[in-house]
């Protein structure tokens, strides 16, 4: 095992290899002890190159490229065996995901379904892979990003939401099933996060910086939960919204 005695990994895998979420996590890991990373992210991504600059700046001893296209799934087992070629991998951040205009996705097929692959079929795929490379190393770390979208889909979001509700649900899982074998699944729900990716929609209430995110991603994982909301508060905001009523539900201004 070379997640040393206070939790710090040696090789982080990051799938989405530019996300600003799964960076920021990264650098937490980073803040505590040098690691090597590998970024799996979309060729022809022009924040490839900025993301090596990124983590190399905050610690990295080495950060490897792969090519990782969410959509073609047949290419998974290759990025995997290449993520795992030179050694084990001790923390797999899974951070990529796909959103819209939220009218325009249920109103657009072709964009739907993409969102439906990228965001949940695709993360299934490589959980199932990563998840076969943990349990045979018998140890490891999957912090995947869920959404509190996902916990109860309203119809503000709803295409993007069931993406992450199914997301989530897989996952959660994949965590019982793997604890046995001795890696850990850790999905992280928070509500909107100050990033590009949600620089379209208009902030909401308890949104949060990435670092933020990453902080509570980061101790949540270490102390092995299966679910960390953040900010903590939509544990308790959750809580009472899956009991109000559709009627009322559909009329809340969240």
């Amino acid at each position: 095992m070379t997640i040393d005695a206070v939790g710090n990994p040696k090789t982080i895998l990051v799938l989405g290899g530019t996300s600003e979420i799964g960076l920021a996590i990264t650098e937490v890991y980073l803040s505590r002890s040098p690691a090597r990373v590998i970024l799996a992210a979309l060729p022809g991504d022009p924040g490839r190159d900025k993301a090596v600059a990124q983590l190399k700046a905050k610690g990295a001893t080495e950060v490897d490229l792969i090519d990782f296209d969410a959509v073609d799934t047949e290419s998974h087992p290759k990025v995997i065996d290449e993520a795992w070629s030179k050694e084990d991998v001790d923390v797999a951040i899974v951070a990529f995901a796909l959103d819209s205009d939220s009218e325009e996705l249920w109103q657009n097929q072709r964009k739907a379904v993409l969102t439906a692959n990228v965001n949940y079929t695709a993360a299934v795929s490589v959980g199932v892979l990563v998840g076969e490379k943990m349990k045979a190393q018998g140890f490891g770390r999957i912090i995947a990003m869920s959404s509190v979208a996902g916990e109860r889909v309203k119809r503000a979001n709803f295409v993007y939401g069931s993406t992450k509700a199914g997301l989530d649900g897989f996952y959660l899982g994949l965590g019982e099933a793997l604890a046995e074998f001795g890696p850990r699944v850790t999905v992280v729900r928070p509500g909107m996060v100050r990033t590009q990716f949600s620089a379209h929609v208009k902030e909401a209430p308890l949104t949060v910086n990435k670092e933020d995110v990453a902080a509570l991603a980061v101790a949540a994982s270490d102390k092995g939960k299966e679910i960390v909301w953040t900010p903590g508060l939509w544990r308790f905001v959750m809580m009472g919204l899956r009991h109000v009523p559709r009627p009322i539900f559909r009329k809340l201004p969240i």
